[in-house]
């Protein structure tokens, strides 16, 4: 085990094995800079760099794209340096000490903002037990599952511009909806819900017409947030035939602020489900690219208590990161730094570990007993919705933090 001059509490989700990047704005300051977590501390990267104890040249700007586009050596070399800076036997910051003052800084002063310019979103549908759970709630418990679905990953391209993060409120979306035995009417969604989801950030672009092939995936592949892809059902139901989610889904996506790197989760990667049928060529690895992630959502009342409502595992994906980067470039589509990719609802096998209201109430026909009294079919007004994520393993914990978000009426 690694250790740092800086004090880490136990438990910790930032310990300096993990060292995410992030972008946050210091007190007072009225541009963002990028930065890393390490226990209880933000380190300004870019502070860091202009005084040359870094060696790069990539944390000028206000958001993380440029570190993004310089590809996997960078992101190695440079995690790697943060690493040696901030070990207990370094003195070359540990004993500076008015750098350390001018370049550290609590979490809880300073305000988290999106980490990267997302010039494009996509969310994937990758797990079978949730596709299984939706298919046999709306279609036919016999053949839950769509003809394709066992064959690709399946998504669709979602909207970047109302992706927020950590810590903003979601307003109740309105649109049209449909009763099952009644006429079409527009209103406030009635059946609000959130999907945990994990999603990746893109790194180096490719060109229009050029795929990624399955081997070379991961040198695409940044790092991963925690995702919650809020969902209207009401709305989702009645526009979803025949081109997919559109207004159900495009008020608002929610990720965790701290991106933690495919370096700092290497020590938790395991094999993914058995894939029967075998998957096309393409989409064929010998690695084991899914990953062994603890997830929870909490649902908290305004003024409330919070109370656990799923805890599930991102390694229960049946098609992994690499499968969906290989499939969704396989036709020619490009992609840039600070693309983000979603990998759907992550359900597991029991109940408890179902990743949606829609799931864990059976579309509204068992609800969840809160602390308080209350019922949840659904998400309600005043409700914050938060999820944490974090890997464990031989004493090592490597988290996410987390991403919350509070639902405010409909205006």
């Amino acid at each position: 085990m690694m250790r740092s001059f800086i004090p880490v509490p136990e438990n910790s989700d930032f310990p300096i094995e993990n060292l995410p990047y992030g972008v946050f704005l210091p007190p007072g300051a009225s541009k963002p800079r990028a930065g890393t977590a390490i226990g209880t501390q933000v380190l300004d990267l870019k502070g860091l760099e202009e005084c040359g104890l870094l060696g790069t040249s990539v944390f000028g700007g206000t958001t993380l794209n440029a570190f993004m586009a310089a590809g996997r050596p960078v992101w190695s070399t440079g995690r790697s340096r943060l690493q040696e800076l901030l070990s207990e036997e370094n003195a070359e910051f540990r004993d500076n000490g008015s750098l350390r003052r001018s370049l550290l800084f609590d979490q809880h002063t300073v305000q988290m903002v999106l980490p990267a310019d997302i010039g494009d979103y996509t969310d994937f549908y990758s797990s079978k037990e949730h596709a299984t759970n939706v298919g046999s709630l709306f279609r036919d418990p016999e053949n839950a599952l769509l003809p394709n679905w066992l064959h690709l990953p399946v998504g669709y391209h979602g909207r970047a511009s109302s992706i927020v993060v950590s810590g903003a409120d979601v307003k109740r979306p309105k649109g049209q909806s449909k009763p099952v035995d009644g006429v079409p009417g527009f209103g406030p969604s009635r059946l609000l819900d959130f999907e945990l989801e994990v999603g990746f950030f893109t790194g180096p672009a490719t060109a229009m017409g050029e795929a990624v092939s399955i081997d070379k995936a991961a040198d695409h592949i940044f790092g991963f947030v925690l995702v919650n892809d809020w969902s209207a059902r009401d709305i989702q139901a009645w526009e979803y035939v025949p081109l997919g989610p559109f207004l159900g889904k495009n008020f608002a996506t929610s990720i965790s602020p701290w991106i933690v790197t495919l370096d700092a989760l290497e020590p938790f990667r395991c094999a993914g489900p058995t894939q029967d049928p075998v998957p096309l060529p393409y989409l064929q690895t010998d690695e084991e690219w899914s990953f062994d992630i603890a997830l929870e959502v909490g649902i908290k009342p305004e003024n409330g208590e919070e109370h656990v409502v799923c805890r599930s595992n991102f390694k229960h994906m049946y098609w992994n990161i690499c499968q969906q980067l290989a499939h969704h470039t396989v036709g020619g589509c490009n992609i840039n730094a600070g693309d983000l990719m979603a990998s759907g609802t992550i359900s597991g096998p029991e109940k408890g570990s179902f990743g949606s209201m829609i799931e864990i109430t059976w579309r509204g026909t068992d609800p969840v007993q809160m602390p308080d009294g209350s019922e949840r079919k659904f998400i309600a007004d005043g409700d914050s919705v938060i999820m944490r994520g974090h890997a464990e393993k031989d004493g090592l914990r490597i988290g996410f933090g987390e991403v919350s978000g509070k639902v405010l009426p409909a205006s």
